[in-house]
């Protein structure tokens, strides 16, 4: 029997469901994505939509993520489980060499989190980023037909800012369900007790200057990132540059606000979205920098795993025209408007700093949630 060389249509509008009703800025923004890269993230992002469900709606973690490995052994044997997003996931992994280790790292980061797993450095933090958020900027880049090393590093700093973003942005909604991913040689230096902060999460000058140094951090990988996407088809750009801009936003927001990430949640609103959007637009066709700097340490692994699976580094370019990009954003604002007129889909859940993926990061380095 041939392999298909595209998802099945029904599986594939299974996979725009799922997102549509939980992740409506990455549903919108994908529209920015040329349909030949929107299908396979839509179906990337079902995925980790459906792995980060699995382990916050199971009683049993730890058994949730051993079938979450099972379904991906038969992906990649090419026998998947009867579901519409393991059948459309397992076209996209052949068609595009998207390496198992990959996804198994992206798994790892969602271990660490139901082990309720603290990070004592910046560097661990970045590490536990660079599972759940980086992994996904590297699927995003190979799906988008890029393979080249110093790409993939710049999209793993764009995935490990938004995820140290949503760090900073959530503070408090994490510490009141128990979890703390500031560094704790930070809350040393502060003379704050992580325990005592959990027990009663209070924001103060100390904690305020705890989370603009994780926040200067991301904006300094969101400025690494940008010769990266510099370097994506033209195409693909503004989708990769609005969610850069609208989670950079988010600290900006954030820092105006007082560093306060305990009080209340920092978001961006719509009008300000659709001007980024916008933005990314007007930027894509500008000529970038070389992609040089060396890769985050802690994301390297990521890179080597790319390296075998997929052959000779390189890119293949996506054509587009700005009136195609002139459409695009039309349809992308319009949206916006129509999503902004109905209320949210619950969650019977808490949401978790992992769900960048969703956005993302992006996206996870996604898109934004």
């Amino acid at each position: 029997m041939p392999v298909p060389s595209r998802p099945d249509r029904d599986d594939v509008a299974a996979c725009r469901a799922l997102l549509k009703a939980g992740s409506k800025s990455f549903f919108a923004a994908s529209l920015l994505l040329p349909p030949r890269v929107r299908e396979p993230a839509t179906v990337l992002y079902a995925f980790c939509r459906l792995a980060d469900d699995a382990i916050d709606l199971s009683t049993a973690p730890q058994a949730a993520l051993a079938r979450l490995g099972d379904r991906l052994d038969r992906i990649y044997a090419g026998a998947p489980a009867d579901h519409p997003v393991d059948r459309a996931l397992g076209v996209v992994v052949r068609g595009h060499a998207l390496p198992r280790a990959v996804f198994d790292a992206l798994l790892d980061g969602l271990a660490w989190d139901a082990g309720g797993r603290s990070y004592a450095t910046l560097s661990d933090l970045v590490a536990y980023s660079a599972r759940v958020a980086g992994t996904v900027g590297t699927l995003m880049t190979l799906l988008m037909g890029n393979r080249h090393p110093d790409v993939l590093a710049r999209a793993c700093d764009l995935g490990v800012a938004m995820q140290l973003t949503n760090i900073a942005r959530d503070v408090g909604e994490d510490a009141r369900a128990g979890r703390l991913y500031l560094p704790l040689d930070w809350l040393a230096a502060e003379e704050i007790d992580p325990a005592a902060f959990l027990r009663d999460p209070r924001h103060d000058a100390r904690l305020a200057r705890v989370t603009r140094r994780l926040l200067d951090e991301a904006d300094r990988l969101y400025r690494r990132s940008e010769s990266g996407i510099a370097h994506l088809p033209l195409a693909c750009r503004p989708a990769i540059h609005a969610a850069r801009l609208i989670y950079a936003e988010i600290g900006i927001a954030l820092a105006a606000r007082g560093h306060d990430g305990v009080s209340g949640r920092t978001v961006v609103p719509r009008a300000r979205k659709a001007a980024l959007l916008a933005r990314a637009v007007m930027d894509s066709g500008r000529a970038g920098r070389e992609a040089g700097a060396a890769a985050l340490a802690e994301v390297q692994f990521l890179l080597d795993a790319v390296a075998p699976a997929g052959g000779p580094a390189g890119r293949l370019p996506l054509p587009v025209s700005p009136l195609d990009l002139d459409a695009k954003m039309a349809r992308v604002l319009d949206m916006f408007d129509k999503l902004g007129r109905s209320p949210p889909a619950p969650r019977p859940v808490r949401e978790v700093r992992r769900r960048c993926v969703r956005t993302t990061s992006a996206g996870r380095a996604g898109l934004p949630a």
